[in-house]
């Protein structure tokens, strides 16, 4: 569906300069634009090149308030931000799926919201609530008594088990899996044989959260898992049973939390990073890609960098590596 650039720039809250009733239907890269896109520039070079583009219209920063454009210009201090926001702005114009295939097996006390999507094959288990609005992928399995909020998107393949809880706006990529058992053993001194520990807790998910394809989540062993408001998963990430996990961290593929980690907000976690079992990450620390950090440690340093296993400030980790070249170095002459 089109929106006036006018619509756009009112819910993004850039300031609009040029023709306010061009509309735009999607958006694009400066370099594959088509009519009715909309592009960002946020460096000053790259203005020539979404001029000469397709482009319906651009958002800018405000290095371009004075150039001369045949295109409307939303002007925003952050250009890629408001880019993604009018993303979501356009997405929120085109209706969602609500159609109910009849392949689907919902459990006849299974309770669904208004304009739900549901694919071929879904399952949906006997008390399970789906709130307005929210669409499930092909071949997903939701699990008894699980609660999904208003408005998620839960694609193919996605395998919730039972009891979990989903807030409002989340995002399950395909693969997914949700609420699974925690690896928890008790070894048996005499016979040496590992025998399961209960895995009985719960996996709660806030809202806007966003977790990519194949990434697993445990629930907790007798209590819960929790992930907070905001936070972002990528892709084959693996978060154990009893982590707990704030507002706004960002956590990249192929990282792992073992049981009983604390994640507090704003931490950044880089991808291929181990943190071992009852860690905990203060706020705002940022964690660089194959980081390592021992049992039980305290991470603690808004803004700081830690680097290397087990994992230190970047600037210490660097000095070290210096040390150790020096030292190399003179074994050497």
């Amino acid at each position: 569906m089109n929106r006036s650039v006018k619509d756009v720039a009112e819910a993004i809250q850039a300031r609009l300069v040029g023709e306010s009733s061009v509309e735009v239907s999607g958006i694009a890269s400066i370099q594959s634009a088509k009519k009715g896109d909309l592009v960002f520039v946020d460096d000053a070079r790259n203005i020539a090149a979404a001029l000469a583009s397709a482009a319906a219209a651009m958002i800018v920063g405000e290095f371009a308030a004075g150039e001369q454009s045949s295109k409307p210009l939303l002007i925003a201090s952050e250009p890629k931000l408001a880019f993604a926001r009018a993303a979501r702005v356009l997405a929120a114009s085109s209706p969602r799926a609500s159609a109910i295939h009849p392949s689907a097996a919902i459990d006849s006390s299974a309770r669904l919201g208004l304009k739900v999507g549901i694919g071929e094959n879904v399952v949906i288990s006997e008390g399970a609530e789906v709130g307005d609005g929210t669409t499930i992928g092909a071949n997903s399995v939701i699990g008894a008594r699980v609660s999904i909020g208003r408005n998620c998107d839960i694609y193919p393949n996605v395998t919730i088990y039972p009891g979990v809880v989903l807030g409002n706006l989340v995002i399950v990529h395909a693969g997914a899996v949700l609420g699974s058992d925690g690896f928890g053993y008790v070894r048996d001194q005499v016979s040496g044989r590992y025998e399961k520990f209960p895995q009985i807790g719960r996996l709660e998910i806030g809202d806007e959260v966003e977790i990519g394809a194949n990434a697993t989540i445990d629930r907790g062993a007798l209590d819960v898992t929790r992930i907070e408001r905001g936070t972002k998963i990528d892709n084959l990430v693996h978060v154990g049973h009893n982590v707990q996990i704030g507002e706004d961290v960002v956590i990249a593929a192929q990282s792992g939390l073992s049981g009983s980690a604390t994640v507090e907000k704003n931490v950044i976690i880089g991808g291929q990073v181990g943190i071992a079992d009852h860690v905990r990450i203060e706020e705002g620390a940022i964690l660089g890609a194959q980081s390592g950090i021992p049992t039980k440690k305290i991470i603690r340093g808004k803004g700081v960098v830690f680097w290397g296993t087990p994992a230190r400030p970047i600037g210490n980790y660097l000095k070290e590596l210096a040390m150790l070249a020096r030292l190399t170095k003179k074994s050497k002459d």
